[in-house]
C-alpha cells in the first residue's frame, strides 16, 4: 500500500513539473531586431539620461517651496545586507603629522567594495544583458576590458535633477509595508497615483515605496531573501510613460523571486536592456512617505566610474 501510494505521488509530482515545463515562461527579451536602435539612436550609450535638459532640471526647481531637504541613501557601512560576495569594508589609515608649527596631522581611509553595487545603488547599462546583448545591442564580448567597459560605463549617465514622483504603493493599500512577495500591479500604480491627484510625466524620477525598506540594517537575511516590487505588466506600464528612471526601497526594483519561476529579475532586463531605463535600488523611503511628500525635486549624480556598471549614490528630495 504505502509503495503504491508512494508511486502515485511521485507520479503526480512529475506530472505537475512536467506541465510546468511545457508552458511558455511569462515573459522573454525581444529579439535584438525588434528592440534596437534605440529611440535615442544607434550610438545611444545615455537611454533615459537623454531627458536631462535645461527646462527639465528649471521645472524641477519650480517644486521647491519650502527648502526642505529629505535624504534618500542610506548610510554605507559593513552592516548594509549583501549579495553573494559583495563587500564594504573601512580601513583608516593616519597617514602622517606635518612636523610644522602647527601641527597638522591628516587621516584616510582604504575602501574594499563594489563601489557600484551596494548599498543605495543606481543601475547603469553595462549592469545587465540578454546573454551577449546590452542595451542599444552593444555586445559585452567587445567592449569587456580588465580595467571597465568601453560601451554604456555608467559615467556617461551625468547628473540627474528632475521632477520626482513617490508612488506610495504601501501606503495606499493601508499597510507599512507589502507582503514578501507582493507583485504590484498597474491597478495598484494608478489607484495610488489617484489617491495622490498626480499623474506621470516624461523624464519623470518614478519612486515606488513599499515599506521593504524597513528590514534594512535590521533583518538583511529577510531583506535580502525576496522581496514586494513591480511586476512585468507593472513595469512595462511605467516606462510608456517614459520614465528617467525607476526607483524602489527595495534590492532590485521588481517582485522577487518573480511569480513565474522561468523567468529571473525580468524586470532588470525590462528596463536597462529592452528600454535603457534606468534602476535606482535601495532607497531610504520612510521620511518621503511618513511626510506625505509625493511629488519634488529629484536631485542625484552617479559616481564617474569609467566603464562601471553602477555606482553608489546618496539623492536627496527637495519640496
Amino acid at each position: 500500500m504505502q509503495r503504491i501510494a508512494f508511486g502515485v505521488v511521485l507520479g503526480a509530482m512529475l506530472a505537475a513539473s512536467s506541465t510546468v515545463l511545457a508552458q511558455a515562461p511569462s515573459w522573454t527579451p525581444p529579439p535584438d531586431n525588434q528592440r534596437c536602435p534605440s529611440k535615442w539612436g544607434a550610438d545611444d550609450e545615455r537611454g533615459s539620461a537623454n531627458h536631462m535638459k535645461p527646462q527639465t532640471v528649471l521645472n524641477a526647481v519650480k517644486l521647491i517651496k519650502t527648502g526642505e531637504v529629505i535624504e534618500l541613501g542610506h548610510v554605507l557601512n559593513a552592516n548594509m545586507p549583501f549579495f553573494g560576495t559583495r563587500r564594504f569594508d573601512v580601513h583608516v589609515k593616519r597617514t602622517f603629522m606635518n612636523e610644522f608649527a602647527n601641527r597638522r596631522g591628516s587621516n584616510e581611509e582604504i575602501v574594499i567594495a563594489e563601489i557600484g553595487q551596494v548599498g543605495t545603488q543606481f543601475d547603469g547599462f553595462a549592469h545587465q544583458t540578454h546573454e551577449n546583448s546590452w542595451y542599444n545591442c552593444f555586445k559585452v564580448a567587445e567592449n569587456a576590458t580588465r580595467s571597465g567597459f568601453t560601451k554604456l560605463g555608467v559615467h556617461n549617465a551625468g547628473a540627474i535633477i528632475t521632477r520626482g514622483v513617490l508612488i506610495d504603493v504601501a501606503g495606499y493599500k493601508g499597510v507599512e509595508m507589502l507582503g514578501d512577495t507582493y507583485e504590484i500591479t498597474v491597478e495598484d500604480l494608478e489607484g495610488a497615483l489617484k489617491k495622490q491627484n498626480l499623474t506621470l510625466q516624461p523624464g519623470d524620477a518614478v519612486i515606488i515605496n513599499t515599506g521593504w525598506g524597513k528590514l534594512w540594517g535590521k533583518d538583511n537575511a529577510r531583506y535580502v531573501k525576496s522581496c514586494p516590487g513591480i511586476g512585468v505588466k507593472a513595469a512595462q506600464w511605467l516606462i510608456s510613460k517614459d520614465p528617467m528612471l525607476l526607483g524602489s526601497d527595495n534590492w532590485p526594483v521588481e517582485v522577487a523571486p518573480n511569480p513565474d519561476p522561468q523567468v529571473s529579475l525580468p524586470v532588470h532586463q525590462i528596463a536597462l536592456v529592452v528600454n535603457g531605463v534606468h534602476l535606482l535600488e535601495n532607497l531610504k523611503l520612510d521620511e518621503l512617505a511618513a511626510k506625505g511628500v509625493y511629488e519634488f525635486a529629484f536631485i542625484m549624480e552617479p559616481l564617474k566610474i569609467q566603464g562601471g556598471t553602477g555606482s553608489t549614490v546618496a539623492p536627496v528630495a527637495v519640496r
